[in-house]
């Protein structure tokens, strides 16, 4: 696939985004949900060796190449290991899938109800690095926490302008920030974020488009007007906590959303299933995954 190609998938394809992007804090928990303790690696490389096979092993798992997954995030290790001996974006390349990064370094402390990205040090090398590689896009996640108007505003603003250097090297920004499900005023979020992001788009310039990737809306349908925005590629959606049953139910009443899940779909993935366990556990979560992202009517 050419990037042409691969932008045309994202756009057109039916199918979802996995998210294979867990990063060094969060790939302890990753790996205990796998069946695989803490303490059963001595050092950090032996905990990335780990969750980089299980990566490898979900990518070339047949189901995961069934058409029905468009595009997977990985994280920069990811990345820059192989699978089947071929650097890991040209393996999912050879199955149909668009390959992206996420490239952000972890949240500040929260302040004024929302957690921005932390800077980025080496960004412009790992874009160049990453489109060498084939990698379409990249990922970069805020959370909000409260319906704060101003700090809603500041981390949208955020996001925008670091979608601006990716566009600027001729790559595709997933824009993801997080609305906390467990939050209190969700609903308001939600409004408050469609605002925001509707007044940044208008600034996006003509001929450019971005991606966004956004917790499911309280209110279903609320992102409609992003999913038809001009300067909108594709609107994902996140599990955000959501077991897949719920995720999945929530998602459907979206038409127009399709996933971009993570723990929603390697919750029942572990370790010592065998291969025909495992791609049957795989298999059917990428089913249920797919059959939300592609529900054309409100569920």
């Amino acid at each position: 696939m050419n990037r042409a190609e691969m932008a045309a998938k994202i756009e057109r394809g039916d199918g979802f985004i996995a998210a294979l992007d867990q990063s060094g804090g969060s790939t302890p928990k990753a790996l205990k949900g796998y069946g695989i303790e803490e303490g059963s690696w001595s050092n950090d490389e032996e905990m990335f060796d780990l969750i980089h096979e299980m990566r490898a092993r979900i990518i070339t798992s047949p189901c995961f190449s069934s058409g029905k997954v468009i595009g997977a995030i990985l994280f920069e290790r990811t990345m820059d290991g192989e699978v089947g001996g071929k650097p890991t974006p040209q393996a999912l390349i050879d199955r149909g899938i668009v390959p992206f990064i996420k490239i952000d370094k972890g949240l500040e402390p929260e302040e004024n109800g929302v957690e921005l990205m932390k800077p980025i040090p080496g960004l412009d090398a790992l874009l160049d690095r990453a489109k060498a590689l084939g990698v379409f896009g990249t990922k970069e996640r805020s959370v909000i926490n409260q319906a704060n108007p101003a700090g809603i505003a500041v981390a949208v603003s955020q996001q925008f302008q670091l979608a601006e250097q990716v566009l600027a090297h001729g790559m595709m920004p997933i824009i993801e920030p997080e609305v906390n499900i467990k939050s209190p005023d969700r609903a308001e979020s939600d409004d408050l974020l469609l605002t925001a992001i509707l007044e940044e788009l208008d600034d996006v310039p003509d001929g450019q488009r971005v991606m966004l990737k956004l917790s499911i809306p309280a209110k279903p349908g609320l992102f409609k007007p992003l999913i038809d925005h001009p300067k909108v590629l594709r609107v994902v959606a996140l599990s955000g906590g959501f077991s897949r049953q719920e995720a999945c139910r929530e998602l459907a009443k979206n038409p127009g959303m399709i996933a971009s899940f993570s723990r929603a779909l390697l919750s029942d993935l572990r370790h010592d299933q065998t291969d025909a366990q495992f791609d049957a556990t795989l298999g059917r979560a990428i089913d249920e995954i797919y059959s939300a992202s592609v529900a054309s009517v409100p569920a």
